[in-house]
């Protein structure tokens, strides 16, 4: 098998999913209870929250477990909304965001909030003078993705917010570090509210968090027997897992970053010599994420070819359900670049061969294809 849709969900590493074993078994009192079991648990839950804190270099209050990024935007957008709803009601966002994102906007702009979207340059990057004409004394909340999911643009969010403080200083700056965290370093410094998810730093599925900087109030949108943001009884077997996955992720980044440049590169210098594929990138793109179009080919069409091959991509994002892609589409102007797109994601762990692989498959596959148009 080739594996090259590591943006969309990544495999749990046999390290983590030994740690998830043995927590489970071994830990299996609830770290809310007095007794010995109990205070096993939280002790242990405790370890792996200062873990988490030393790697992001934040504090402990500062950390709200969810069950994935989408969680954790909700809480973030929603939240912000209805702590700060009597202060403004405008919202910025970008127009290269997440769907999760664009769907709560949906919610929040049935509800009486007005959403701003702001404009990128060609290469994908915030406009900065944009962002200034949009920010108005009734903003409230910017929502700027780090990395974006379909192009792998990045953004350059101590810049942002350095815009946001001057402008109008009571706006809270939130971002989607989903596609970010294990790819790039990031300094939450940079920003007041910060999604993120395990599944894909080679971490189980169903545990995330939000980053809340400390003395920041939001309006919990769950409530139960504790005034936790996030109540219930901690999900620990994840929580210790997703910080193994973590301390993973976050080692040796340059060195990884490097490798898959050159895997990135090798596709890109194989795909040139076909005039009608189109490599969707720019100078701010990071290497882990590499978006074509096929132009006259449907993606599911050719990504279902490949998997007969036992090879693996993706589509856009896994959550936007082969519709067009909104990324390329804002960068382009072009709606069948946008139509025809498929998202190779590469991972530290991918190999030279399986790249090789790949290529043999994918000029068998475009060649087969081609000849029925």
């Amino acid at each position: 098998m080739v594996y090259l849709d590591y943006s969309a969900t990544t495999p749990v590493l046999s390290e983590v999913l030994d740690s998830y074993i043995k927590v489970t078994n071994e830990y299996f009192g609830n770290p809310n209870s007095l007794h010995s079991l109990g205070i096993k648990s939280k002790e242990l839950l405790s370890s792996a929250l200062k873990q988490i804190c030393n790697l992001l270099s934040i504090k402990e209050k500062e950390v709200i477990f969810t069950s994935g990024a989408t969680e954790a935007n909700n809480m973030a957008l929603i939240g912000t909304a209805l702590s700060r709803g009597k202060k403004g009601s405008r919202i910025i966002v970008s127009k290269l965001e997440h769907d999760s994102i664009y769907g709560i906007c949906k919610y929040l702009a049935e509800n009486g909030f007005i959403i701003d979207y702001v404009s990128n340059d060609s290469d994908g990057v915030i406009d900065f003078e944009d962002l200034k004409r949009l920010i108005k004394p009734e903003t409230i909340l910017v929502s700027i993705c780090s990395v974006n999911s379909e192009a792998g643009i990045r953004q350059p969010l101590k810049t942002i917010k350095q815009i946001i403080t001057k402008e109008n200083p009571n706006i809270i700056f939130h971002t989607d570090m989903t596609q970010a965290l294990g790819k790039v370093q990031i300094n939450l410094s940079d920003v007041d509210l910060a999604s993120m998810s395990s599944h894909k730093i080679y971490g189980p599925k169903g545990i995330g968090l939000l980053y809340k900087k400390e003395n920041l109030t939001i309006k919990p949108l769950l409530y139960g027997s504790s005034n936790d943001y996030k109540p219930g009884t901690p999900p620990l077997p994840l929580i210790v897992t997703f910080s193994k996955a973590l301390r993973i992720a976050l080692t040796d980044l340059t060195k990884k970053e490097a490798k898959i440049t050159k895997l990135n590169d090798k596709i890109c210098d194989h795909l040139k010599k076909y005039p009608e594929i189109l490599i969707n990138k720019t100078k701010y793109s990071i290497p882990h994420i590499l978006n074509i179009s096929l132009m006259n080919i449907k993606p599911e069409t050719f990504i279902h070819a490949l998997e007969k091959h036992d090879i693996y991509v993706g589509s856009n994002t896994a959550c936007s359900g082969n519709k067009i892609s909104a990324a390329v589409l804002n960068l382009y102007q072009d709606k069948t670049r946008a139509l025809t797109t498929i998202r190779i994601s590469i991972s530290y762990l991918t190999k030279y061969e399986e790249i090789n692989i790949f290529l043999d498959n994918f000029d068998l596959v475009y060649g087969r294809l081609k000849e029925l148009k």
